[in-house]
Formats: structure tokens, C-alpha cells, sequence
């Protein structure tokens, strides 16, 4: 019986990779940096195997560097996940995501009663109630905002 031939992932020379992003969560972190475009090379890994985690998505992004906001919308769908900087080969920078405890501007309350959803000028503001899976509480209308919601907004 022959062995199967391996896969290799060529190293990116300059960039960012996303690891240990929570598993089938991959896509929702692309639509979040709106990936795929006409630059960016993007190399995606969904489920596999981790020690850690039992399964993992990956995404390695070249010549580019995310944005504080992309980072902070990451953490909300995958508050586990851990970003590398790349520069010449190498991993310049490593850091876990960090999910605030307190979210502004980056959800829509999915209330319509809520006073965010009447164009009212107020910023958009949510509580951290559970980190794993990620539950939010409006700060004005109290609504228990879960995964589904925050992902369905990305």
C-alpha cells in the first residue's frame, strides 16, 4: 500500500495568520476582512486536528496586517484564536485575541425596539456576560444577545 503524499502550506515571507480559531469559523472571519479580494493570497485550514482544541480553522493572510476593529470583531466568534505577525519568514509579534468586556460599535442590537435601531445618535454598546460561547447584554434595551446573532452580523 503506498503512503499518501503530504501537503505542504508554503510559508508566508510577510503577513498575518490567524490559529486556533474556533472550529467552522473560518468563513465568518474571512467575511469579517472581507476576503478573498483581488490582492491578498489567503490560505485556509478548516478542522483540523489540534491537541488543544480536538479541531481548529486557520487562516494565513499575505501582505497584510489586521486592523485593531477587525481584531476585536475576530474575538467575538472566536475568542480562543491567536494572531502572528510575519515579517521576512519569521513571527515578529504573537498574541492571543482578547474579548473585551465591554463591545462598542461593532453590533447592531437585534431588538427593533431597541433605541440603537430608531436613529437615535447613540453608540452601540454590549456587555460581555459569558466568554465561551460568546453571550452579550445591550447596555439599553438588556437584550441577551447570542452566537447566532453575532455571527448572522458578519
Amino acid at each position: 500500500m503506498k503512503k499518501p503524499k503530504e501537503m505542504k502550506v508554503k510559508p508566508i515571507k510577510n503577513g498575518t495568520v490567524i490559529d486556533h480559531i474556533t472550529a467552522n469559523k473560518a468563513l465568518n472571519v474571512l467575511r469579517i476582512l472581507n476576503l478573498p479580494d483581488k490582492k491578498s493570497k489567503v490560505t485556509i485550514a478548516i478542522n483540523v486536528l489540534s491537541p488543544n482544541m480536538g479541531s481548529k480553522d486557520i487562516v494565513k493572510i499575505e501582505n497584510r496586517e489586521l486592523y485593531s476593529s477587525e481584531v476585536d470583531q475576530i474575538a467575538l466568534i472566536a475568542p480562543n484564536a491567536t494572531i502572528n505577525i510575519i515579517r521576512d519568514y519569521e513571527i515578529v509579534e504573537k498574541g492571543k485575541i482578547q474579548l473585551l468586556n465591554e463591545i462598542k460599535g461593532l453590533l447592531n442590537c437585534p431588538n427593533p425596539n431597541c433605541i440603537t435601531n430608531t436613529g437615535e445618535p447613540v453608540i452601540k454598546r454590549f456587555y460581555v456576560i459569558k466568554k465561551e460561547p460568546v453571550i452579550l447584554r445591550c447596555h439599553y434595551c438588556e437584550r441577551i444577545v447570542e452566537e447566532d446573532e453575532i455571527e448572522s452580523q458578519f
